[in-house]
């Protein structure tokens, strides 16, 4: 059986307070899932960091084991060189060992050099790595909290919120295609996502903006679905309303 206006205009009004319901549960939760969200993308970021910081650690340390590990040599090798001067025959192998001792002794500066370097950078990579560990735990403290108040709220409105969307559900299928397609794209474009507006104070409650008495009287009559020439919302009179409540 055909609807009438009247029947469409109280179908969508009544989808509308359900769809309302829905939002003001939603925004009790507010920003929480979002915040969450954030938080959780901090964390895997800082801990990705502390990785990093920790494998360069570990690669500066592993370099200054190393270079403790060729003074050794170079030391080992002065000692044998030194051992060899000992011995020597000639001035040439005089001069050759005495290079060769030289260059040790070179090296074992260069490594010294060294891990001076990397002591430093190990003392300020160490200050990092501590101050992201810190940082890392502050912010885990702070998503448990955010994740309890959301668990919190959540645990508190999920059955009603449940329980709306399935009335929401159905009140959707007493409505024909093209109005509910007009009415969820009305819903997505408002911010406060209000599709269907009463008249208050002569005027749209969803823009504010005056409606002219003659179309005020055409919405009463309920005779055609009437939209707001400013905003597009779709519009219902005081009356339709308080029936709604009455029924």
């Amino acid at each position: 059986m055909e609807q009438t206006v009247e029947q469409k205009l109280k179908a969508l009004y009544e989808l509308q307070n359900i769809h309302t319901k829905i939002d003001k549960i939603r925004q009790v939760r507010g920003e929480l899932p979002m915040e969450v969200a954030d938080l959780e993308d901090e964390v895997a970021g800082l801990e990705t960091r502390i990785q990093k910081i920790k494998a360069e650690l570990d690669d500066t340390e592993d370099a200054v084991v190393n270079r403790k590990n060729m003074i050794k040599e170079s030391q080992a090798l002065i000692k044998k060189y030194e051992k060899q001067l000992e011995d020597v025959k000639n001035n040439r192998e005089y001069d050759a060992l005495t290079k060769e001792v030289e260059i040790q002794n070179l090296d074992i500066q260069v490594s010294e050099k060294k891990i001076k370097e990397h002591g430093f950078e190990i003392a300020s990579k160490t200050e990092i790595y501590d101050q992201a560990l810190a940082n890392i735990e502050a912010r885990k403290g702070d998503l448990e909290i955010k994740k309890n108040e959301l668990a919190t709220i959540t645990s508190e409105t999920e059955k009603e919120e449940q329980a709306l969307v399935k009335k929401a559900d159905k009140a959707q299928t007493t409505i024909e295609d093209r109005l509910l397609v007009a009415y969820n794209r009305l819903r997505g474009n408002a911010v406060n996502g209000l599709a269907v507006v009463t008249i208050d104070r002569d005027s749209c409650s969803g823009c504010f903006n005056q409606i002219p008495p003659q179309r005020q009287l055409d919405i009463r009559q309920r005779k055609k679905v009437i939209v707001c020439e400013h905003c597009g919302r779709i519009l219902v009179d005081e009356a339709l309303t308080q029936e709604l409540a009455e029924a």
